[in-house]
């Protein structure tokens, strides 16, 4: 089986392709913007019939839309995260039709929670930013396409690797580079949101479930913990992992994540994923954070 994986090198991209190498039979084929990508391909300005040529030498049995961008100006995230999967599908129908397509997905596509609730696949989207909202424009173009396609879409990924652009890699790398004794203060912004984390080698395993799996699946597929969590616990059971013995404080200047807005709940209903793909999450998020340190934060 030749699997695709678009943005291979990036947070989720490297963690979904080192689970596909797995794969009894597997060749998994790395395209990207990197140097070591065997398929030279930059979603944001490709042309659709320049990359069904690309598609067409890879000759894929699955693709994986890993590429998008979290940060940067509205144009930027327009161009990678609505524009680049609407060319995909275009190239794909070109070149690869009868290939599986599996997309990731935000769940910053739903927007703001009603607070305790689980948030289903056919919920309202209603995203509060250029983030939440060019992802939907992704999604929809992979949905409308006609295609083999299935959108993942992922809550909040912890894991190793995590990048500086989200919390828990901007927390390792304070506490990495921060004092951790009694007298040290961490200052950060408003932790009292929730939100659904999810360990990046889940979403792993969901990926693989979703190449893998036989006949259509459906549209769309939430890939969370299913739990929602103060991000106040996260920071706290992070710091206790580093050895951090001094004071949180929560400030008004101590910065807030682009992508959240004025989100105050977020929560997946998981049971389609786990009905159509038989998939739950194997990890809590005391174990995420666990693998986040070891990896990344005592380097």
């Amino acid at each position: 089986m030749r699997i695709l994986v678009l943005g291979f090198t990036g947070y989720l991209g490297a963690h979904v392709a080192d689970r596909l190498r797995v794969l009894p039979g597997a060749r998994v084929l790395g395209a990207g913007r990197s140097a070591g990508a065997a398929f030279p391909v930059d979603l944001g300005t490709a042309r659709p019939e320049e990359l069904a040529k690309t598609l067409a030498a890879a000759a894929p049995d699955a693709v994986v839309n890993c590429a998008g961008a979290t940060g940067g100006d509205a144009v930027t995230l327009a161009e990678v995260n609505a524009r680049g999967p609407a060319v995909l599908c275009e190239a794909l129908r070109e070149a690869a039709p009868g290939a599986r397509l599996v997309h990731l997905g935000s769940a910053a596509e739903y927007g703001p929670g009603a607070w305790g609730t689980l948030v289903t696949e056919s919920a309202a989207t209603s995203p509060v930013g250029p983030y939440g909202a060019t992802k939907l424009a992704g999604t929809a173009a992979v949905t409308a396409s006609a295609l083999d396609a299935v959108v993942l879409r992922v809550g909040n990924p912890v894991g190793p690797g995590a990048p500086a652009a989200g919390l828990p890699g901007r927390l390792t790398a304070l506490l990495r580079e921060t004092d951790r004794g009694p007298d040290a203060v961490l200052r950060l912004g408003d932790l009292s949101a929730h939100r659904d984390f999810v360990d990046v080698r889940d979403v792993a395993r969901a990926v693989e479930r979703a190449v893998t799996a036989p006949g259509p699946l459906p549209p769309v597929l939430n890939i969370g913990a299913g739990r929602a969590v103060p991000v106040r616990e996260l920071v706290r059971g992070l710091a206790a992992r580093a050895g951090f013995r001094g004071r949180i404080e929560e400030t008004a200047d101590g910065g807030r994540s682009a992508r959240s807005g004025e989100v105050s709940w977020q929560c997946s209903d998981i049971t389609a994923a786990e009905a159509a793909l038989g998939w739950r999450p194997a990890h809590a998020l005391d174990e995420a954070l666990a693998a986040l340190w070891e990896a990344d934060g005592a380097r």
